[in-house]
C-alpha cells in the first residue's frame, strides 16, 4: 500500500474526518503499509496539505473530499466570508478548539474539565463531555472561586485537583470579559492563556494594559495569549512525541 493510501485509509477508519493528530496515533495501525524515512509526520502533513481527495476543514482538521457534503449537512463545513458569522460556525469554531485543549491535557495525563453548558457540543464526531476526565469541578477552594470557575471554557487540574491551566476560547466575544475572570482567580497559582485567531494579538494586548489586570502582569505575566494556528502545532507535537516515545 502507497502512503497517501494509508492516510486515506486511516482517515475513513475515523469516520471520513480527522485531526492531524489522529491521523498520526493510527496510521501506523496499518501492516502493509512501509514509511522508510526518517521523518513520517512531516510526509503524513505533506500529503494531508497536497493530496485531491484530501480537503482541509480548519488549522488541523482534515477530511475526505467525498465526504464533504455529508459533514456539511452536520454542520462541519470550512469557514468562508460568508458563514463566518454564523451562529453554527461560530459554535463550530469555539468547541472545535475546546477539544483541541482538552485533547493535549489528556495526552499530559492532566486531569481535563469543560463547563457543564459544553458537555453536549460537538468537538469532531464526539460530545466534548466525552473527552474530557472530570465530571464535576472539585471543590479547591471557597465557592466563591470554585463557582467562578464553573463557566471558564477549559481547565487542566494537576496531580492535587488543583487548577493548573484555565483557557478561555475568544472567537467572537470580547476578550476583557476573559480577563475579568482570570482576574478573579489572580491569588491563585495557576497558569492562564487566551486563545484565538493570531489576528486578535492586538486586541489582547491592548487590553491587558488595562489598569484594572495589573494583578495579571505585575510582578510577573500571568496571561499568555495562543493563536488557534500555533495551538493546533503544539497538539500536533504532543502526538508526535507521544508516538516517538511508544516506538522506542
Amino acid at each position: 500500500m502507497k502512503q497517501y493510501e494509508a492516510v486515506i485509509q486511516t482517515i475513513e477508519s475515523l469516520g471520513g474526518i480527522a485531526t492531524l493528530g489522529e491521523i498520526n496515533q493510527n496510521i501506523f495501525k496499518i501492516q502493509d503499509c512501509s514509511w522508510k524515512t526518517k521523518t513520517p509526520f512531516a510526509s503524513i502533513r505533506r500529503i494531508v496539505q497536497t493530496n485531491p481527495e484530501i480537503y482541509k476543514i480548519k488549522p488541523g482538521l482534515y477530511a475526505l473530499v467525498k465526504y464533504k457534503h455529508t459533514l456539511e449537512r452536520n454542520g462541519i463545513c470550512v469557514e468562508t466570508d460568508h458563514n463566518k458569522d454564523s451562529a453554527e460556525m461560530v459554535g463550530f469554531n469555539h468547541s472545535y478548539y475546546q477539544g483541541i485543549i482538552v485533547s493535549i491535557g489528556n495526552i499530559r495525563s492532566l486531569p481535563t474539565y469543560v463547563p457543564n453548558q459544553d458537555k453536549n457540543k460537538i468537538f469532531i464526531q464526539k460530545k466534548l463531555g466525552d473527552i474530557t476526565t472530570i465530571d464535576k469541578l472539585p471543590p479547591f477552594s471557597y465557592e466563591k472561586f470554585v463557582s467562578r470557575c464553573r463557566s471558564i471554557d477549559v481547565i487542566w487540574f494537576n496531580e492535587r485537583m488543583m487548577p493548573y491551566y484555565l483557557f478561555e476560547v475568544e472567537h467572537t466575544t470580547d476578550i476583557q470579559n476573559s480577563l475579568l475572570k482570570f482576574n478573579d482567580m489572580r491569588d491563585f497559582y495557576v497558569n492562564m492563556v487566551i486563545v484565538a485567531d493570531k489576528v486578535r494579538k492586538v486586541e489582547y494586548l491592548h487590553k491587558i494594559k488595562y489598569s484594572s489586570f495589573d494583578a495579571l502582569v505585575k510582578p510577573v505575566q500571568r496571561v499568555s495569549f495562543l493563536s488557534y494556528d500555533d495551538l493546533c502545532k503544539q497538539y500536533e507535537f504532543e502526538v508526535e512525541k507521544q508516538m516517538l516515545e511508544t516506538i522506542i
